[in-house]
């Protein structure tokens, strides 16, 4: 049983590389049998299709990350630290894990290889946290009662993915997360000079 439960995640871990690099239509089944180093034959015991492997690992991995960003937001107090630790650790988690970076913003955001449904359910979890810290923002006065809240989500959320795919075509080249703090300054401060610092 054990045997059978590292076979599956080792055939996942395979999987996602072989996406990463050579885009979901363009991979076989037979390169990713040869990058898990089993026959083709046993991808079948595990999974139906290319497509069931990239369900899969969408569900497990993804999850697990987006888990992840729930529990470091649980640990902070105001809704600008709360933020901060948010997109920090989804930089930081993508930045660490590419091939979960590219699969997930070209085959799932992009490509919609994935179940629209569980699309829905991931992208939810996102927004239910990014919600929650938008009207603690408002509660605390750190954010606009007059502003939109599906407006602000939709803008932190673009904002993020834009960050990220902008890093994905660039192959990487830049430290990711140090996009984390300045995205989230321009959340609370926007690009407004209402008071004429800068003149």
């Amino acid at each position: 049983m054990e045997n059978n439960k590292n076979k599956y995640h080792l055939i996942l871990d395979a999987a996602v590389r072989v996406f990463a690099e050579q885009g979901f239509h363009q991979a076989t089944i037979s390169q990713i049998a040869r990058a898990a180093g089993v026959a083709d034959g046993t991808i079948y015991l595990y999974f139906k299709s290319k497509k069931d492997i990239l369900s899969h690992f969408f569900n497990h991995t993804t999850r697990q990350v987006f888990e992840r960003f729930r529990d470091v937001v649980d640990q902070q107090e105001s809704a600008e630290d709360k933020l901060r630790a948010l997109v920090r650790t989804h930089l930081t988690e993508f930045q660490n894990y590419r091939d979960l970076a590219v699969v997930f913003q070209r085959e799932a955001l992009l490509a919609r290889q994935v179940n629209e449904e569980d699309i829905k359910a991931i992208t939810r979890m996102y927004i239910d946290i990014l919600d929650e810290i938008i009207r603690l923002g408002q509660k605390e006065n750190t954010i606009r009662k007059t502003f939109s809240r599906g407006l602000a989500k939709r803008f932190i959320l673009g904002a993020v993915n834009e960050v990220i795919n902008t890093w994905v075509v660039s192959d990487g080249r830049r430290d990711l997360t140090e996009m984390a703090d300045p995205l989230v300054d321009l959340c609370f401060g926007g690009i407004g000079n209402p008071a004429g610092e800068d003149a």
